[in-house]
């Protein structure tokens, strides 16, 4: 899938009705400065579309982005960023999970992490709380032009081995030479072109009667 038309819809706080809602979502999720919105940016041909910094923590609300006036793109607040304090981790924390008990139309979400480290535990919460949620995810290792392509598969390891990932289910991604780009418009028109079902997995209170997933400081 080519995105040949995109726009910014809104920015919120805690998630809720905006203009056009109620169509298919895909979510982007990893930690601060991971490369989220430089993915938008690449995937969409808009160099301004998300907005990028140098700073990391910079994202701090839910943006939503309109593609191809099919789908909305769903850019999560980046997590994990040690500078912010306890209690910003905790809001940032229950506006995601705010997010994925109440968003009907998610149908995937781009978990990204950085290839050229280990999965953090704020990257290992997600991934086993999207497991627990029954909400199908693809793992995108990003900056994936900082390391030689020989490397790629051997940094890819502890990426797979910390989510429970076959390296064959992970999309190398660089938004500055393009690499992984034709991957995700490809699975883009997969995710759009499968049948809706209800997620199957616990409800929020079952989860907290077990371990509950928090993104806060540790």
């Amino acid at each position: 899938m080519e995105i040949k038309q995109a726009e910014f819809v809104t920015s919120m706080a805690q998630y809720g009705n905006f203009a056009g809602k109620g169509l298919p979502q895909i979510a982007v999720a990893g930690k601060s400065n991971v490369g989220k919105s430089s993915l938008i940016n690449k995937l969409c041909n808009r160099n301004k579309l998300a907005k990028t910094s140098a700073t990391p923590g910079k994202t701090k609300l839910i943006n939503v982005f309109l593609l191809n006036r099919s789908f909305h793109l769903i850019d999560l607040p980046g997590y994990g960023f040690a500078r912010v304090d306890k209690a910003e981790k905790a809001r940032w924390g229950k506006m995601m999970q705010d997010y994925f008990e109440q968003s009907d139309e998610l149908r995937h979400v781009f978990c990204l992490v950085d290839i050229r480290h280990e999965p953090t535990e704020d990257d290992k919460q997600m991934n086993t709380f999207l497991r627990q949620m029954g909400i199908p995810f693809t793992v995108i290792a990003t900056k994936a032009d900082k390391i030689s392509r020989g490397a790629r598969q051997k940094q890819l390891a502890p990426i797979c081995r910390a989510l429970f990932v076959q390296p064959w289910e992970v999309i190398c991604w660089s938004s500055e030479d393009g690499t992984g780009r034709d991957q995700v418009q490809k699975l883009l028109d997969e995710i759009l072109a499968e049948p809706v079902e209800e997620a199957e997995g616990p409800s929020m209170a079952e989860l907290e009667e077990g371990a509950p997933i928090r993104w806060e400081e540790k």
